[in-house]
């Protein structure tokens, strides 16, 4: 398929310095009515009105190229026809079945199965629960906590895995869990190895995995760790919101180990990473992992219809009828509309395509990189990229305003890009895959422009 077709023309194309006339009212009036918590229109003074592929217009008719997708929301494209088709056709069928079987559910869950990573894939178990990433969290952890008997769980320094009370609590950034403690119990953190930055200052990867597997292995293991034996370790395979962090590739090997030989549950949350974001379906494919259970959200529901779940080894399916329930655990046209969107990468070779960008993406940023005074790494897997600020690439010194700066001039010419990180020093690069070369080219050029125009006004 010639992607080409997928998207708005001529992208990008101001025609108004946005925020617009229209865009300002409308953002006017919502900060007149919802409350505090709003956040995304606070960074960035945005109003869409209609999505193609990897392009949108606001609402006074400027077009900008999509950097974010939603943040993974948005793999397969704004308004991508042959999705919409299905959700289309699925919702003037029926929308709604709780967990009563439908043809489009049963068609995901095939897909899904034999899809999966490791030796999940054509051998394990589907349950759908509320439709967000939080809430595939929340039954993982729940299935962990029946399975084991134990109630303590290890996540990772830089982790994100949603807003509910154990997702939250299993969430590492500060920002996020300030003045809401006490959360889930028993949540400890181990290091994650991030070999640019991490608590033992170590950049080498062998010796930095070594680090963090022994750290957490003791915090399972020893005695005098404070930690009771836990129900599960929860890890992301590529960090998301934590700066998209990218895992020597023995580690999650290594974190697989400790759980085995300790009778740990290993959940794997690919709620950012999964359907095709990273160039393979699963970022855990990249590792050799074989998860106990992997979190799915976001992407699922194929254009962005919200739908979340989990998969899990067959052998841990002993939790009772309704051990987990959720009202849009039944949305047929998000389930039609995933069976779909994989029947579209698989159909126009998907993969492919996002490991081709990903590596003409990699190569400009880091070019780029060299050049700079300001970007201290740049690391990622197909179009799931974080390019890291700093002020000084000595000392590391992490540096959120030049994003900030960078983030509004690249709207102002037409390109929507977004932060992570826990001190928003991190510009993410993750556009809907079915971006054409031509569009990726023209986001990145206008990127790299204003990173120069930062440099130049800042140093």
């Amino acid at each position: 398929m010639d992607f080409k077709n997928l998207h708005f023309p001529n992208a990008p194309k101001i025609r108004t310095m946005p925020p617009g006339p229209k865009a300002k009212k409308i953002l006017a009036a919502q900060a007149s009515t919802e409350g505090n918590a709003v956040y995304y229109p606070k960074i960035l003074p945005f109003v869409p009105d209609e999505g193609r592929g990897a392009t949108i217009k606001d609402i006074d008719g400027n077009v900008f190229i999509d950097f974010y997708a939603g943040v993974s929301v948005l793999n397969f494209g704004h308004s991508n026809p042959e999705i919409l088709k299905s959700a289309t056709e699925q919702l003037k069928k029926l929308s709604h079945s709780l967990d009563f079987p439908t043809v489009a559910r049963t068609e995901l869950v095939k897909r899904l199965i034999a899809r999966a990573p490791g030796n999940l894939k054509d051998d394990s178990k589907v349950v759908f629960g509320g439709p967000t990433g939080s809430d595939a969290v929340e039954s993982a952890i729940k299935l962990a906590k029946f399975r084991t008997k134990r109630l303590s769980v290890i996540a990772f320094e830089g982790s994100y895995h949603g807003q509910t009370t154990m997702a939250l609590a299993a969430t590492a950034e500060k920002k996020y869990r300030e003045n809401y403690a006490p959360l889930g119990p028993e949540v400890h953190f181990a290091p994650y190895p991030n070999t640019y930055r991490n608590a033992f200052k170590e950049e080498d990867p062998k010796r930095c995995t070594r680090m963090c597997a022994d750290y957490l292995e003791n915090m399972v293991e020893g005695g005098e760790s404070g930690v009771l034996p836990p129900a599960a370790v929860i890890a992301e395979p590529i960090q998301g919101e934590g700066g998209i962090i990218v895992p020597p590739n023995d580690f999650l090997k290594e974190v697989e180990r400790i759980c085995r030989k300790n009778g740990v549950m290993f959940i794997v949350d690919e709620i950012q990473s999964g359907f095709g974001r990273t160039g393979k379906w699963f970022a855990s494919d990249y590792f050799g992992i074989d998860p106990d259970v992997v979190t799915m959200a976001k992407s699922i529901g194929g254009i962005g219809l919200p739908l979340s779940g989990i998969m899990y080894r067959k052998d841990l399916d002993t939790w009772h009828p309704g051990a987990h329930l959720g009202t849009f655990r039944g949305d047929a046209v998000a389930m039609a509309a995933g069976a779909a969107a994989i029947d579209f990468a698989d159909k126009n070779k998907l993969l492919e395509h996002v490991n081709k960008l990903g590596e003409t993406t990699m190569k400009f940023l880091k070019d780029l990189a060299q050049e700079s005074k300001s970007i201290g790494d740049v690391r990622g897997k197909g179009l799931f990229i974080g390019v890291e600020f700093v002020k000084d690439k000595k000392t590391k010194a992490r540096w959120k305003e030049i994003c900030d700066r960078i983030q509004l001039e690249s709207f102002k010419k037409g390109v929507i890009i977004w932060r992570a990180g826990a001190y928003g020093n991190i510009i993410r690069i993750m556009p809907p895959l079915t971006i054409t070369d031509e569009l990726l080219n023209k986001g990145l050029e206008i990127f790299a422009e204003e990173v120069k125009a930062a440099e130049k006004s800042l140093f």
